[in-house]
């Protein structure tokens, strides 16, 4: 059996009941993908003939309307017949080389009582180039892994990651409480397609709840760094004023950034949000129901799904 995937020069080897995905990476095609669990949306992919047994996954990653287009994941299918398979806005996907990196970390930052600012040099392994709004997967000792998003931009040569403390997270409490300056931290990136499209010059709209100001942060000083001519708009959700963090950062960007504005939201992002104008690009990142509610908000204002990119928060299980 095999995967015929739009664009790619040779068919790729199947075993009957391997994904899609499984599939595809194991013959080291470059496809987007994240949770690998039916949970965040980013292997999304439509599926042009072939037989497939989707498995359970989340309706936030694939809608019902968007299955009844032939839309799939990729994580989540199943082959057991010659299948193709045509990527989603191939246009605009931005691939950078997978890179496994030895970092060290240079520098550790309380940003407020349960979120850590890291900076890590890169010693081996790189660069990485990356898009503003990717994340990578971080491995601080043995089974203590996990996904987080560059808070710094694709034009610095260290990186900056924003790690909350999650009740019963075993990774974000070592972080918290055992992590060290001189540690060494596997990264290996970058993952992700919620980042910037660099070909918008219109109006942008960020959301950002809690640690997930980090790859919003990187969006927003990458636009205002590259000169955006068009508002952007920074809405920052925060359970209560001690979650708030790096205000001084936003209010110096803001004195220098005349098309610059942001609000520090206490209590549900999405009824603050108003885009611009319908020509807007939405970037969201947070924990999954700020970023489902605010997703909803943004398509009944008039946006279309292409224009709104969210990072979800999401865990594998």
């Amino acid at each position: 059996m095999q995967i015929t995937l739009e664009g790619y020069d040779r068919p790729i080897a199947v075993e009957a009941g391997d994904t899609i995905l499984a599939s595809l990476l194991r013959a080291g095609v470059a496809f987007p993908f994240s949770c690998q669990a039916g949970n965040c949306g980013t292997c999304k992919c439509e599926l042009l003939s072939g037989d497939i047994l989707e498995l359970e996954h989340s309706e936030h990653a694939l809608s019902a309307q968007e299955r009844a287009k032939g839309i799939i994941l990729a994580c989540r299918s199943q082959v057991w017949d010659d299948t193709a398979i045509r990527r989603i806005d191939a246009e605009e996907l931005v691939l950078h080389p997978s890179r496994v990196m030895r970092c060290r970390v240079l520098a550790i930052e309380r940003l407020t009582e349960d979120i850590r600012g890291l900076r890590l040099g890169v010693e081996a392994g790189g660069p990485m180039t990356f898009s503003a709004g990717q994340y990578a997967q971080l491995e601080f000792a043995s089974g203590l892994s996990r996904h987080y998003s560059m808070a710094s931009t694709p034009d610095e040569p260290e990186l900056a990651f924003h790690v909350r403390h999650m009740p019963g997270g075993r990774t974000s409490a070592y972080v918290a409480t055992q992590l060290r300056v001189g540690d060494e931290v596997k990264v290996s990136g970058p993952l992700g397609i919620s980042y910037l499209r660099d070909g918008h010059r219109g109006p942008v709209l960020l959301a950002a709840g809690g640690s997930g100001l980090a790859p919003i942060e990187s969006i927003l000083r990458t636009l205002l760094a590259r000169g955006h001519p068009a508002p952007v708009r920074l809405y920052f959700g925060v359970r209560s004023e001690r979650d708030v963090y790096h205000r001084a950062l936003l209010q110096e960007l803001a004195a220098r950034h005349p098309n610059f504005s942001f609000e520090i939201v206490a209590g549900p992002l999405h009824e603050k949000m108003e885009p611009e104008s319908a020509d807007a690009m939405a970037y969201l990142a947070g924990p999954p129901g700020m970023v489902e509610a605010a997703t909803a908000v943004l398509a009944a204002r008039g946006l279309a799904a292409r224009q709104i990119h969210a990072d979800a928060f999401y865990d594998q299980a």
